[in-house]
């Protein structure tokens, strides 16, 4: 069994106040016996394209990076960071990053699906591919708490990205996220509970929370739900945290009472760009 902690927050264009935010909340967590911890999409850094393109840094030269490395190891927690912009030549993705306890870079997972919709909010339309370029891999991560699949927001919506997780062997699915108030009212629970009970595993959802710069309001109610689609523990629609226990035991017999990796068909037909790590 092992400890997680959901920092649920309303990040500004301010990357030094969302830092300061997350340090504090990830030495509270840890205070109160949190092994891993988990921030929302956007966490460094919440505004526009001009906004993400200033401050985006690679992966190898970033002093973001260096102080979140040491964050985790100051903290001796393994640190996910929900998304943040990274630069790759002329391009910027927006990127999960993974530390361990030692402040090592384990892993970073490129956003896949762009949110290019329109929504009936006072942001109104939504272009993420005018900012982002989008990644190709799908990612699981080994951990000391379970096989962790990578997946930010949008994405949620395409349970073919899932089922490759599960495949990939993940046990635990993440899904930082900055979903709107609208689309989260409508979807964002009954979105997480599905790919839950496809995939027999627990999902990890940390939303952002809130109204933001610029008007843009976002729906908050991270959420801890069970390989059986049981949510566990939410939050409601400010910054809060949350700790949760997650256990292997039930996932492990969920799926071998119900054993619907065997029974799936047409697998050779999903997405083949992958990559476990």
């Amino acid at each position: 069994m092992s400890k997680v902690g959901l920092i649920q927050m309303t990040s500004t264009a301010d990357v030094e106040h969302n830092l300061k935010y997350i340090e504090q909340q990830v030495a509270n967590l840890a205070k109160q016996g949190a092994q891993w911890i988990v921030t929302p999409e956007n966490s460094t850094v919440f505004g526009t394209k001009s906004d993400y393109h200033r401050v985006a840094q690679p992966l190898d030269n970033s002093s973001v990076i260096e102080r979140l490395s040491l964050l985790a190891k100051l903290h001796k927690i393994w640190l996910i960071i929900g998304s943040m912009p990274v630069r790759a030549a002329e391009q910027v993705t927006t990127t999960t990053v993974v530390f361990n306890t030692s402040g090592d870079l384990l892993a970073h997972y490129d956003k896949i699906h762009m949110f290019d919709v329109d929504v009936a909010d006072g942001h109104q339309r939504y272009r993420e591919s005018e900012t982002f370029t989008p990644g190709n891999e799908v990612k699981v991560v080994e951990s000391p708490f379970g096989r962790i699949g990578l997946s930010i927001c949008y994405d949620v919506r395409f349970p073919h990205l899932y089922a490759m997780l599960r495949q990939l062997g993940a046990q635990i699915i993440l899904v930082p996220a900055a979903f709107t108030a609208v689309t989260g009212k409508a979807h964002w629970q009954v979105l997480l509970q599905a790919r839950a009970i496809e995939t027999q595993c627990w999902v990890v959802a940390v939303n952002q929370a809130g109204i933001h710069q610029g008007g843009r309001e976002t729906w908050g109610h991270s959420m801890v739900i069970s390989p059986w689609g049981e949510i566990v523990a939410e939050a409601g629609q400010q910054p809060e945290n949350l700790l949760v226990d997650i256990e292997l035991k039930s996932l492990e017999s969920i799926r071998t009472s119900m054993p619907i990796a065997q029974h799936t068909r047409f697998a050779s037909q999903l997405i083949d760009k992958k990559k476990a790590v």
